[in-house]
């Protein structure tokens, strides 16, 4: 049984030795087609826009989205004419035709910036040492009630063993 691993092991030397000989292929890859930004510059429009499908949830996700990107605007589900501003300006800074309205690819693009920077606020808070928004922390609200209410039952019980 030894020598059958041992044979084994040989060959699989062997074998990688060949391999790093081989070196860099010189042989040229099949590239990977851009991906069709045509959809994203396109003029989006109020019919683009129904396109999507946006419930009041995903409106109101969208609205989050921008606010997260910095383009404050409220949270209501609906795509009012400041909301349509703000979209408008997200637009025009992204270099997209300024509608207002949002087209398949705009609303993709604007959903995944969004993600990503939730994301790395999350990591930013993490790196700062805050753990959540509703810390449970000694400084907590729980953590004031625990500390006080240790320190009243140690005084009770460390006065009951001195005597």
């Amino acid at each position: 049984m030894r020598a059958l691993i041992l044979a084994l092991s040989i060959l699989a030397i062997f074998g990688s030795a060949h391999s790093a000989k081989a070196g860099l292929s010189s042989t040229p890859r099949e590239t990977l087609a851009p991906a069709d930004t045509a959809n994203a510059t396109d003029e989006a429009t109020q019919e683009t826009e129904e396109q999507i499908g946006l419930t009041r949830a995903k409106r109101r996700a969208v609205q989050r989205g921008l606010t997260r990107l910095g383009f404050d605007t409220k949270v209501n589900g609906k795509f009012d004419e400041s909301t349509r501003a703000v979209i408008a300006r997200w637009q025009e800074e992204r270099g997209y035709p300024a509608t207002g309205f949002l087209n398949v690819a705009q609303h993709k693009v604007l959903t995944d910036a969004a993600a990503e920077a939730r994301k790395s606020g999350h990591r930013e808070r993490r790196r700062a040492g805050r753990r959540s928004r509703y810390s449970r922390g000694v400084g907590g609200p729980i953590g004031a009630i625990g500390g006080a209410v240790h320190g009243v039952v140690g005084g009770v019980v460390g006065g009951l063993f001195r005597r």
